[in-house]
């Protein structure tokens, strides 16, 4: 049972991030990353945290932005319901998934933009015979779904509301015989992305300011056999703009809170008795802006798990990403 779920993968991906201390610039951090919601993982392990993340992934204005990012789950706990639960109930053991996101945001004007993101994953899962109960470990490494999204940011003059919508593809391979269907690279479906975010300020100095996030993952077509789940993620949180180092390095602690649902799988070779979940987690990070660059690094950790079945989860959720402006 994998990841949030019995055998786990199926994924959303990682998410993006734009820099969010600068106000005046396509916030380098995750530029693309939340914009785009990142990676496109196979995993239902809970990889679509990724997919929100703070106001460092909305652009603020025309220009492009490279970035490459760094997603980290190791899930080597089994779970029921919302507590732990005995490693001999499920055949599920340890899923490690450590993706490498690239990609790149076009902000054409003040009403427009696209993002692309290319992920590559790296997943080492280890399964136990239920009869026999002997172990084996199963590692693959490859290119994952690639997405591409559009984005509106016309509401407002100073482009604090936006939307985005988009396509993930099933190019990333779903057929290989060493992984189950929920946890293979890719999840062998084409979904529609919708999401939305708004900007705020906290304090009439704006030094304090606050940001909302949403995104669901529709699969629209999908490989036989196997449905993911839909899946709904969002957050909220703060961030402080007052510290910097010198005139030209600023420093951001950021907290979000971020919420996930995920709905079981379908198909002939899904477990729906053992996928889809709901959790809550509470991230902290920081952000360093130097100019063109940025640099923005969280960790998630969870607050509320609750899974169908037995699924294998993780307690901690990474992300580090580096970002350019030019």
């Amino acid at each position: 049972m994998s990841s949030f779920s019995k055998r786990h993968a199926r994924a959303s991906s990682a998410c993006s991030r734009v820099s969010l201390l600068s106000r005046l610039g396509i916030l380098a951090g995750a530029g693309v990353l939340g914009i785009l919601p990142a990676t496109a993982f196979g995993c239902a392990c809970g990889c679509g945290v990724f997919d929100v993340g703070t106001a460092s992934m909305f652009p603020t204005h025309s220009g492009v932005l490279g970035f490459i990012e760094y997603d980290g789950i190791d899930q080597d706990r089994n779970w029921s319901g919302t507590s732990r639960a005995p490693a001999a109930d499920n055949s599920d053991r340890h899923i490690k998934t450590d993706a490498i996101n690239v990609g790149v945001q076009y902000q054409i004007n003040r009403e427009w933009g696209i993002a692309v993101e290319v992920p590559y994953l790296h997943r080492s899962a280890t399964t136990a015979d239920m009869d026999t109960g002997i172990v084996s470990t199963y590692t693959r490494g490859a290119v994952g779904d690639i997405r591409i999204k559009g984005i509106y940011t016309g509401f407002s003059p100073d482009m604090s509301t936006g939307i985005t919508f988009g396509i993930k593809f099933a190019n990333g391979d779903h057929t290989d015989p060493g992984l189950e269907a929920d946890t293979q690279i890719g999840s062998g479906s084409t979904d529609v992305l919708l999401g939305a975010y708004h900007l705020g300020n906290l304090t009439e100095n704006k030094e304090w300011r606050y940001f909302l996030h949403a995104q669901w993952d529709e699969p629209v077509s999908h490989a036989a056999g196997y449905r993911p789940g839909r899946e709904l993620n969002g957050n909220a949180g703060a961030y402080y703009e007052g510290w910097a180092l010198g005139p030209s390095v600023k420093i951001a602690p950021v907290l979000q809170v971020s919420v996930s649902y995920r709905d079981h799988d379908s198909g002939d070779t899904s477990m729906p008795g053992d996928t889809g979940y709901s959790r809550v987690l509470l991230t902290p990070g920081v952000e360093v802006d130097a100019g063109k660059v940025t640099a923005y690094v969280d960790v998630g950790l969870p607050l509320v798990t609750n899974v169908r079945g037995n699924q294998v989860v993780s307690s901690q959720f990474w992300r580090l990403n580096l970002s350019y402006r030019f």
